[in-house]
């Protein structure tokens, strides 16, 4: 069997600062940013890649159920993989935005085999591990390259 991965959802309490977040300092794509804001749908999204995207899940969604159930009690981390120019620019925009990196740069195994990461929050308290693959590091090509 063979999976692409499809989505995660974000259970979020400030939509507003992780529609910014997501969409300006993480430079993501919005998804029906224009039909949620006019009430049309009940949550948006940001596209990670062709095939993966983040849904943001407003607190409305989730509220009626018990929060500390679902408010990420299971998620360690999510990691976006990118290329060293891009890592290198993201690290530029979280300094300039006050964004603390947790920590790295540092190697870390991860899909491609081992890669250079840095770790930090959203403004909910999500980690966020950022990555780039060396092609000396690689043990997988890597959709990156193309």
């Amino acid at each position: 069997m063979k999976f692409i991965f499809d989505h995660i959802v974000i259970n979020v309490e400030n939509i507003d600062k992780m529609i910014r977040f997501y969409t300006e300092i993480l430079q993501l794509p919005g998804e029906r940013m224009d039909e949620f804001a006019a009430g049309q749908v009940p949550f948006p999204s940001v596209r990670v890649s062709a095939d993966s995207i983040i849904d943001l899940f407003p607190k409305k969604m989730w509220e009626k159920t018990n929060p500390k159930e679902v408010c990420r009690p299971n998620l360690n981390h999510f990691c976006f993989a990118t290329d060293e120019a891009g890592s290198k620019a993201l690290q530029a925009r979280l300094n300039e935005q006050r964004v603390v990196i947790e920590e790295g740069p540092v190697k870390r195994w991860g899909a491609h085999g081992t890669g250079t990461s840095i770790y930090f929050r959203d403004p909910e308290g999500n980690t966020i591990e950022v990555r780039y693959y060396s092609v000396e590091e690689r043990a997988l090509p890597c959709l990156l390259d193309s």
